[in-house]
């Protein structure tokens, strides 16, 4: 994976965004309708989104980087690599689906689908395996990510997401001899070990994010 290629295009994101305020002004206009389903805590809620949008986005590479490292430890290569290319590829080599899009804006796209991603394959293993792959919980930064995004075209994200799992997590792959010797190593201490260097996400986010029932 080219993690450097990964920084630098967020990084060109975040000075395009700092030139331009296009995302900030669109939180800032939307703002009301994004507390009807979100609360915020602080005075400046549109200052927290925005900081929200930076950690959310700049932790793709950090993520992607440690399910490499997890994935070599446990033996799990062949699973995981295809689908960290998908989500590399999301970043590099974006689909047409956001064409158009710029900056920050395209960037929390981009991240959007990687990390849809990852909750998508945590959900398949959990029903084929009784636990993650990855033991890392997106969803309400995920759910965040889908308010700011806007619910119609983060449905169209959602939906490519779950095209592309169905043809890298076929329901065959569980069945396979590499899926048997997976489940024999659950309870594994390499295993375990791997995933307790699992950078947790709703930690180093820092921003605390609270739904409204």
């Amino acid at each position: 994976m080219n993690i450097a290629a990964l920084r630098a295009h967020i990084d060109s994101a975040l000075q395009h965004e700092a030139l331009h305020h296009a995302l900030t002004r669109d939180i800032e206009a939307r703002l009301d309708e994004l507390h009807r389903a979100i609360r915020l805590p602080g005075e400046e809620p549109a200052a927290t989104l925005l900081r929200f949008v930076h950690v959310y986005v700049g932790e793709v590479p950090d993520l992607l980087e440690a399910a490499a490292s997890v994935a070599d430890q446990a033996g799990l290569d062949a699973q995981v690599r295809p689908l960290l290319r998908l989500a590399e590829a999301f970043f590099l080599s974006p689909p047409a689906l956001l064409d158009g899009h710029h900056g920050l804006e395209a960037i929390l796209d981009e991240a959007y689908l990687a990390h849809r991603l990852v909750e998508e394959v945590n959900d398949r293993y959990i029903l084929h395996f009784g636990q993650p792959l990855i033991p890392l919980d997106t969803t309400a930064a995920n759910l965040v990510a889908h308010a700011l995004i806007g619910d119609a075209f983060a449905n169209r994200l959602d939906a490519a997401v779950q095209q592309a799992c169905e043809v890298l997590l076929e329901a065959r792959i569980f069945a396979s001899d590499s899926a048997q010797r997976y489940r024999e190593q659950l309870a594994s201490p390499t295993l375990e070990a791997a995933w307790q260097r699992w950078p947790c996400l709703s930690r180093r986010l820092g921003v605390e994010l609270r739904f409204t029932h």
